[in-house]
């Protein structure tokens, strides 16, 4: 946090403490919603619906739609009927659907109970759609245009309607509801003639979503088309709704979060870290932890099978770690790699040949580099200067053939995992660092195994 900030927030601290409410109202009007946020972090519970009090209507409702769960609920709490009305009518419809979606029953039934009837049967609209969808995330409220408005019409129109919108730079025309166009506010200011139809000037090409498209899908055609609203149709091509840029910002966030999560081998969480309790982290992690000591089982299972094997030769058992370690980084690489392209849209399932050839080549250029690298430090460091006697050039042999073998099948399982898991309707993310490193030990040590029976026996 910049210098600024963290003095602001001391001197917020400090005004609260010494009861200079209006001096705290002056400096609350000049900050930004997130900032307050951040100031609301750093106070203790009893202090937040004091300073919450001293924002104006509006600014206080965009502090309350970004703050977390727990905070809100806190809030409402403390809130008389009066207040949740002013701010529950005062947030958006996507903002107000969240808060309904994540509050305890009893918290939702008065939040609709003070929520104006219109507002009521918008949040009511976008709760039944699936979560995670386009629908759940979309908002209502948004600039509606017909084509035989003229521009100053349009303009008219966007002032009367406007302040309540969550948008304004970006209108849509409609006809009977159907969505038939776009245009932009930049468009009508500089068109020649007021008196120009709507429908002259905007873009019957128009680039929307479903309200069941996926979430994830909807963010990815911010980044690739940089638009700031996006609008959501239903099965008859009705417009029920515009995603905002600012609800794609989250959903990136949300969707990365969960990926990095599942990539670490742990359950997706819904709060931050530092409002998560020891226990919530302990819930989130151990399912993952259990199956994956579980899975271990099978890597003791083939060591123990060759016993006798590693008893002849002990020697050999001092560079399972590495092989094993060098398997599961090179199955990760690859992974992590897919999966990135699946999320970002690169990739299809078609693609496998293509990423199996690619992961070859780049595994045949790693594999050897590795296994050369490996028998210099074999010969030169673990023989000569350890003066580990039983290391022999066939010893050396065995282990870095079996590391150019390891590092080969390594990036292939890590290759084709997350492409098989998409196309079979699950997450990629699962098949990440934890899951491909268990696969890949498994194998090396068959293919060690089977490497040194063939070679020193």
């Amino acid at each position: 946090m910049a210098m600024h900030d963290v003095t602001i927030e001391k001197t917020i601290l400090t005004l609260l403490d010494e009861k200079k409410y209006q001096t705290l109202k002056d400096i609350l009007v000049t900050m930004e919603p997130s900032d307050i946020v951040a100031v609301f972090e750093e106070l203790k519970e009893e202090k937040v619906p004091l300073l919450f009090r001293l924002l104006p209507k509006e600014t206080a409702a965009e502090v309350f739609a970004e703050l977390e769960p727990d905070w809100q609920e806190l809030l409402i709490k403390g809130f008389s009927d009066t207040e949740l009305r002013e701010v529950v009518n005062e947030l958006y419809v996507d903002d107000a659907a969240d808060l309904v979606d994540e509050m305890p029953a009893n918290v939702v039934k008065r939040i609709l109970a003070q929520a104006a009837p219109e507002l009521r049967k918008e949040i009511n609209e976008i709760l039944r759609y699936p979560e995670n969808s386009a629908g759940s995330v979309m908002t209502t409220e948004y600039v509606s245009l017909r084509p035989e408005m003229t521009i100053s019409d349009a303009i008219v129109r966007i002032r009367r309607t406007g302040v309540d919108k969550e948008t304004i730079y970006t209108c849509y025309v409609t006809e009977a509801r159907k969505l038939i166009g776009v245009v932009s506010v930049k468009d009508m200011l500089l068109a020649q003639d007021d008196q120009t139809p709507v429908s002259q000037i905007m873009d019957e090409n128009v680039i929307y979503v479903n309200t069941m498209t996926d979430q994830e899908e909807v963010a990815q055609m911010f980044s690739k088309y940089n638009f700031l609203a996006l609008p959501v149709v239903d099965n008859g091509g009705r417009m029920v709704g515009i995603v905002t840029f600012d609800d794609a910002m989250d959903i990136i966030e949300e969707e990365t979060t969960e990926d990095i999560e599942k990539m670490a081998g742990m359950l997706p969480s819904e709060k931050t870290y530092l409002r998560s309790s020891a226990l919530d982290l302990f819930r989130n992690r151990i399912p993952w932890l259990a199956l994956l000591m579980v899975s271990a089982t099978f890597t003791g299972m083939i060591i123990t099978g060759f016993e006798n094997a590693l008893a002849a030769q002990v020697v050999l058992t001092a560079f399972i770690p590495m092989l094993m370690d060098t398997g599961g980084n090179s199955g990760s690489q690859a992974s992590v790699t897919v999966i990135r392209a699946l999320s970002l849209g690169e990739l299809e399932f078609s693609d496998v040949p293509k990423v199996i050839w690619k992961e070859i080549q780049t595994s045949v250029l790693c594999g050897v580099a590795l296994a050369t690298l490996c028998f210099a430090k074999i010969m030169l460091f673990d023989r000569m200067v350890l003066g580990n006697t039983d290391i022999t050039l066939t010893v050396a042999f065995t282990v870095c053939f079996t590391m150019a073998v390891t590092v080969l099948m390594a990036k292939l399982v890590g290759c084709t995992l997350p492409m098989i898991a998409k196309k079979l309707g699950f997450d990629p993310a699962v098949m990440a660092s934890p899951f491909i490193t268990t696969i890949v030990d498994a194998l090396s040590l068959l293919v060690y195994f089977g490497i040194a029976r063939a070679v020193l026996f």
